[in-house]
């Protein structure tokens, strides 16, 4: 297994929205061009305005993804380990939505807990142009079962750990992630973790990635979920200031 490059997550969110990027860039470019170009001082001041907004958004979009992605704990996994408190779970759940940038790193890092990988991505229900490129460019890893949210093909009591990585937010509804939730405290046994590490749509995200920001979803929102499922809050804390991980109990 290689390691991960130094800038390979700020490249990869480049890259799985190399629209928004390029639309900024050529924005800064139109703007730039409009502050020597126009006459009038107000089209010139305009011109500024937006050339120092697409700016804003292409090196703090980008060095918020560098921070959490490349230099943060997320992928060292030291905040797993304090979820897991020293124990090492047999057998473990992986869940994702298309994009699976962990499994492998996981296997390695935790030797001793066998890994089920879930995936559970659905082209018809997700819209996210994002998505589905990360689906065409990164396949998914061999032995991966491909499986409903809401419906696993794995035994009740099957796993110490269940852990929802970047990917759940992708199930757009509440009920249809309640339904993940539902299926994650089936599954996970008796005195084991269901974990959930996600952005939030927060004002650290809306300063970080501008209007994407609502492509996450509220703590409210994420606790009415695990709420409706019968899950319960043991434990929260922040990986950075834009991503939390939320532990949760079955019993």
């Amino acid at each position: 297994m290689r390691r991960r490059g130094k800038w390979q997550g700020m490249w990869t969110i480049a890259r799985l929205n190399w629209p928004f990027y390029v639309a900024a860039l050529l924005a800064l470019l139109v703007s730039i061009a409009g502050v020597f170009l126009v006459d009038a001082l107000w089209l010139r001041v305009s011109c500024a305005l937006a050339g120092l907004g697409a700016l804003y958004f292409l090196v703090f979009s980008l060095g918020v993804a560098h921070l959490v992605y490349d230099r943060s704990d997320l992928y060292r996994w030291a905040w797993l380990q304090r979820v897991l408190r020293g124990a090492t779970p047999a057998q473990a759940i992986l869940c994702h939505a298309g994009f699976d940038e962990a499994s492998a790193f996981l296997k390695a890092h935790t030797l001793a807990t066998a890994w089920t990988i879930l995936d559970h991505y659905d082209a018809a229900r997700m819209t996210e142009p994002s998505i589905h490129r990360a689906r065409r460019w990164f396949p998914p890893a061999p032995g991966t079962i491909a499986t409903p949210q809401h419906t696993w093909p794995l035994e009740a009591g099957a796993a110490g750990l269940v852990l929802g990585l970047l990917a759940i937010h992708e199930f757009r509804g509440e009920s249809e992630r309640s339904a993940w939730f539902s299926e994650a405290r089936r599954c996970a046994q008796k005195g084991g973790r269901v974990v959930l590490v996600e952005h939030l749509r927060n004002f650290a995200n809306l300063l970080a990635f501008g209007p994407g920001f609502l492509h996450f979803h509220s703590r409210a929102s994420w606790q009415r979920c695990w709420q409706a499922a019968g899950l319960h809050l043991i434990e929260e804390f922040d990986i950075t200031p834009w991503v939390r991980v939320f532990v949760l109990s079955p019993a």
